[in-house]
């Protein structure tokens, strides 16, 4: 025995080695309190129990392994029944058929109706405590929960704070849960406003439900996050842990949860009803009922935010390789140095940083080869911009590079930052020769396929060729691997993106919006343009859907910052004035909108000034705005790039934004297509809810 303290009971195997400890230990005991021996003495035997059945062998017969363990429980039963003399033991002895009940519902019920449909329950056991770390090894707490909620009777939550993110996800299933008459009881708080206005709302419509919050927003006791669902079969479960009621609490976040059953943890549940009702009969909660008409002021005066004006513009900027982008870069020297691969495609999504990493690996380049020439290649003024200052802070130098776009023509060819357009139009085949330039970038490499990347690629002759994009699959099944001997040098996907936590999660909402696209002529192309503008210009219906489904779907329209995708220059001008006459402040961004009307949308957007910018040919690759929390698509898009570009844009993390929301519009014909095949086999894995008005 080692030295320490215990809580066990003294059999005889402990009594025996206790005497044969030396005289330099002193022993501790205590008697058995007659009100724990129930607790004590029936764990224990339960221990001793399930150590002798384990010692029952199959002999190559499972069944009969199984029927000998029964009889011998009964056999412990029959010994209960004579001590006791109680004939109810009689009725406690196990059936020997070796089954477990599962449910009892009624078959008039189709929905639940036995050999019909298999019925819901929880994956972990009703019977045995589980705990929920987040890992993708174990069960999905937010399904988990889902289940839970259908299979209930009451519930009660305790929790800090409430966040809409974090309530829409499961709102579905507490509707379900109180229409079929279940009864819903929530106690929260207003601390530090961290709960949202509009979660407290739409919990306040919901039948059977009844709301308690602490209004003291500055100091609050309460910071439990605990969930108990109750049963009248007796299995009641809780979940007691970390979590509050938030998108990332729920779903991406690294949360410990504890579930607690009522049949092995029935002492811990009775406890939590007892405190439960104590806080809810507590004056310090205040009842959020349909008439406390002064509750649910000084709630609203609690939570809704003013709106803080940002005046100056904002950068993010980094000046050293973060983790997962040394891994990239790292990769990249592997290939070069072991495999002798000089030619290589980074695939990555937005927002994990591929120009940082071709910055970081130009510098280590920059080491061995201090005059080397450098040509970045992209086929937007705004990405060739942003990249150059990311190349200077990076080599800390303010004047490396110049750009070669539009107006700006370069003095130096020697660290060049140009379009692809400019290349060809400017005849730079004339001006450098093959191996001119020894480190080529090529940003979005998906658009190598097309003549004017091909031309470019066929005559430099680099001694490092570095492609960077988040999508090499495109929609014509043109193949750009084949400048990389069909390979990828290093490659993080969406996904692991999201579950590394270097992108925003977020839920994907497929609205349909009944408009009937099975008269648009289609084309190799796509949709023709100009009918799908007269089709969705002017569509005052389809338009206050949009901002009804917005309604429905943010936690609050004020701290909206949003982009809408639309299908050309005039469909995008008239959402942002129809926004704009229904008081939602927009504007319209397109090809042909100057630097400066550009620059002011970006600086209203973030100090939210403006809402919602709708765009047609801009934004979809390369520009970041990371307040962006909502994404509109407007528009059918039938190429996954640009889908995955479009949505890219509103996945940058930033302050205070739980998630990115995203409201895919679908026309009648579009609705199989995109949510069928495209949403459900993209977005598998990466977004929390997919649903369908």
């Amino acid at each position: 025995m080692q030295e320490g303290i215990y809580e066990q009971l003294i059999n005889n195997k402990i009594k025996s080695e206790l005497e044969e400890l030396p005289d330099i230990f002193a022993v501790g005991k205590e008697g058995i309190d007659e009100a724990e021996a129930r607790v004590l003495l029936s764990s224990y035997i339960s221990t001793v129990t399930k150590n002798a059945l384990s010692h029952i062998r199959d002999g190559g017969n499972k069944e009969d392994a199984l029927l000998r363990q029964i009889q011998i429980c009964n056999e412990i039963i029959d010994v209960l029944h004579q001590k006791l003399d109680d004939a109810d033991f009689e009725e406690l002895k196990l059936d020997e058929h070796a089954e477990i009940l599962t449910s009892i519902y009624k078959t008039i019920n189709t929905a639940q109706s036995l050999g019909k449909k298999k019925i819901l329950r929880p994956i972990t056991p009703l019977t045995q405590s589980s705990l929920f770390t987040g890992s993708h090894a174990e069960p999905n707490m937010l399904e988990e929960l889902k289940k839970e909620i259908a299979t209930s009777d009451e519930i009660e939550w305790l929790v800090s704070f409430i966040k809409w993110s974090g309530l829409r996800i499961i709102i579905e299933e507490l509707r379900d849960f109180t229409e079929r008459g279940g009864y819903l009881k929530i106690i929260t708080t207003s601390y530090m406003e961290a709960t949202d206005f509009k979660a407290l709302e739409e919990l306040s419509k919901l039948s059977n439900t009844e709301i308690r919050v602490s209004l003291d927003k500055d100091r609050t006791r309460l910071h439990a996050k605990a969930y108990l669902f109750k049963r009248k079969t007796g299995f009641s479960t809780a979940y007691i842990g970390s979590s509050n009621l938030s998108n990332p609490a729920l779903t991406s976040g690294l949360e410990w949860n504890l579930k607690v059953t009522e049949k092995d943890s029935f002492d811990i549940i009775r406890k939590f009803e007892a405190t439960f009702e104590g806080y809810w009969n507590d004056e310090e909660f205040k009842s959020l009922s349909a008439d406390d008409e002064e509750n649910w002021s000084k709630v609203r005066q609690s939570l809704i935010k003013d709106q803080v004006a940002e005046t100056k513009e904002q950068y993010f900027l980094d000046i050293r390789p973060y983790h997962y982008q040394q891994e990239i870069l790292d990769e990249l020297e592997v290939e070069r140095t072991v495999h002798g691969h000089m030619k290589n495609l980074v695939v990555a999504a937005t927002g994990v940083g591929k120009t940082v990493i071709s910055a970081f690996d130009f510098k280590r380049f920059l080491h061995k080869k201090p005059n080397a020439k450098l040509l970045f290649i992209a086929h937007r003024e705004e990405i060739l911009k942003q990249s150059m200052y990311t190349f200077r802070a990076i080599l800390k130098d303010a004047n490396f590079g110049e750009m070669f776009v539009g107006r700006f023509e370069p003095i130096s060819f020697n660290h060049l930052f140009m379009s692809i357009q400019s290349w060809n139009s400017r005849k730079m085949i004339e001006k450098t020769t093959a191996d001119f330039y020894d480190f080529i970038i090529v940003d979005e490499f998906h658009h190598a396929t097309a003549p004017t990347y091909r031309a470019l690629l066929e005559y430099y002759e680099p001694s490092i060729l570095l492609g960077l994009t988040a999508t090499p699959e495109r929609m014509d099944n043109q193949n750009v691997l084949g400048y990389f001997d069909d390979r990828i040098a290093s490659e993080m996907r969406l996904t692991e993106a999201i579950d590394r936590k270097l992108l925003s999660p977020f839920h994907y909402f497929c609205v349909t919006d009944n408009v009937d696209l099975s008269a648009i002529k289609w084309s190799r192309r796509g949709y023709d343009t100009d009918e799908l503008t007269k089709v969705y210009t002017s569509n005052d219906r389809r338009s206050d859907l949009v901002i009804q489904s917005i309604n429905r779907y943010v936690t609050d329209l004020n701290q909206v910052k949003a982009l809408g995708f639309c299908v050309s220059v005039e469909h995008a001008k008239y959402m942002a004035a129809y926004f704009n006459s229904k008081k939602i402040p927009s504007i319209a961004l397109h090809g042909d909108s100057s630097d400066h009307e550009r620059d002011t949308a970006k600086r209203k957007l973030i100090s939210g000034e403006i809402k919602f910018i709708f765009v047609v040919d801009l934004y979809n690759e390369g520009i970041d705005i990371p307040q962006v929390n909502t994404v509109l698509f407007l528009r059918p898009t039938e190429s996954l790039t640009v889908f995955l570009q479009q949505l890219g844009r509103g996945l940058r993390l930033s302050d205070n934004k739980d998630c990115l929301t995203v409201l895919d519009f679908v026309g009648k014909l579009m609705l199989i297509t995109r949510s069928k095949k495209s949403s459900e086999r993209l977005l598998d894995g990466q977004s929390t809810r997919l649903s369908t008005i």
